[in-house]
């Protein structure tokens, strides 16, 4: 045969071995059905809960929601480029109590991308130049710091959002994404963060198409090699990629890949596996994770977002349905905070069914607890507790008795009759 004959006989059976990420057809109901659960918040049209992932999400699947998404594109640009850019005539935007964070304008401009629209007008231009300010001052943050202001979660989609409007970002701020992928500690909080990873995965995997920042390409494509071996190592025996709400996310990055791995595909399907027992079980129900998921399971990606398909046919949702139903049962949940002094603990009673933001409210009503909370790209969080305010690095955690970790934020995890919830503030 030769020694050229058996390198592409060797090249040729490699290339058999190797596998891509694909997931199987999901049983087209189940999919209807994580899809309602966005409808009701497409009906929540203010600045505090617009959520621009949800149009994102429903524009990548194989669903839409008919005039209800067109409302929803409309009530996005109208609030995020008043509350950004302020009004012509006063020049100020007061009527926001707050400015999105550089995750919330990243996701409105992957939205405006999902609509087939560049960010080319006058307005968008000032969006985009917002967008790498903020990039700008998190990166600065990173070098002065050792970490950005908000998270590299946020700086890897601020990254992908601007690639997808092919907009250029400068070296060394890929740089920086670059140097936390390779040096991990600065993507921990304890753990592998693998929607922090996948996050950046996307962003590089975005910059390699668009052939963008050509003097990274050698360490973008060995950082978008990292990420996918950081989510592969990070499965667990169950299916998960981290966990069963990092896992859609993981998926899109191994899926946006054109790199194969010999145990790519398997992990994939195994994923698949975890994933319907989960869509079955009704476990997914924060908006953001459900938007990362749908475009999974239609087959799509952020990636998608470079040249998007806004012809290609969607099925019409049909009417919402409560995923949740409160019962006149009532039980007892125990609420406590041991990170202050004097601490705090007390039974709280509410109706079966009802969120821990619902405990937390009810604490509030009978007196001697306070909280605040502010929005997130996927809920609402704890920002104080009995008037203790999360520092530089810190959050208040929520852990189940005894000492369980929750996945969930506090508007999506329920508890059960006599459990015990810790909220405990923690320094990462």
């Amino acid at each position: 045969m030769g020694y050229l004959g058996a390198f592409l006989f060797l090249l040729g059976a490699l290339g058999a071995l190797a596998e891509i990420c694909e997931i199987p057809e999901v049983d087209s109901q189940l999919v209807e059905k994580l899809g309602q659960r966005l409808l009701p918040w497409m009906d929540r049209l203010s600045l505090e809960h617009l959520n621009p992932s949800i149009y994102v999400g429903l524009r990548l699947s194989s669903w839409q929601a008919g005039t209800k998404e067109n409302l929803y594109l409309h009530s996005l640009k109208l609030n995020y480029q008043q509350c950004l850019l302020g009004s012509a005539s006063s020049g100020h935007n007061s009527h926001c109590q707050a400015k999105p964070s550089m995750g919330q304008l990243a996701l409105y401009l992957l939205a405006l991308r999902a609509n087939c629209e560049f960010a080319g007008s006058h307005k968008g231009d000032r969006l985009v130049s917002q967008l790498k300010r903020f990039l700008e001052d998190e990166k600065r943050a990173i070098g002065h710091k050792g970490h950005p202001h908000t998270s590299y979660y946020q700086y890897g989609l601020a990254i992908l959002a601007l690639c997808v409007h092919q907009k250029r970002v400068h070296n060394n701020v890929v740089d920086k994404l670059l140097y936390a992928v390779k040096h991990e500690q600065h993507l921990h909080q304890g753990h592998l963060s693998v929607d922090t990873v996948a996050m950046a995965g996307l962003a590089f995997t975005c910059l390699e198409r668009s052939h963008f920042n050509p003097s990274l390409r050698l360490q973008i494509t060995t950082a978008i090699g990292t990420v996918q071996e950081k989510i592969l190592k990070a499965q667990t025996p169950e299916g998960h990629f981290g966990n069963v709400y990092s896992t859609p996310l993981a998926l899109q990055m191994l899926m946006a890949s054109s790199t194969s791995y010999l145990e790519l595909g398997t992990a994939c399907l195994k994923a698949k596996a975890a994933l319907l027992a989960s869509l079955q079980n009704e476990v997914f129900q924060n908006t953001l994770v459900i938007s990362q998921l749908l475009p999974v399971l239609n087959h799509k990606t952020y990636i998608d977002l470079i040249s998007p398909d806004c012809l290609a046919p969607r099925v019409m949702l049909g009417p919402a349905t409560e995923t949740f139903s409160l019962t006149s049962e009532i039980i007892s949940v125990t609420l406590k905070v041991l990170s202050i002094f004097p601490p705090y603990k007390q039974s709280i009673f509410v109706l079966a069914g009802s969120s821990l933001e619902d405990v937390l409210k009810m604490a509030r009503e009978l007196g001697g607890f306070t909280y605040e909370t502010q929005a997130s790209l996927s809920g609402p969080y704890l920002t104080s507790v009995m008037g203790n305010e999360v520092g530089e690095r810190e959050f208040w955690q929520l852990l189940r008795d005894p000492d369980t970790p929750l996945l969930q934020g506090i508007a999506d995890y329920r508890p059960k009759d006599g459990e015990t919830i810790e909220l405990r503030l923690v320094r990462w």
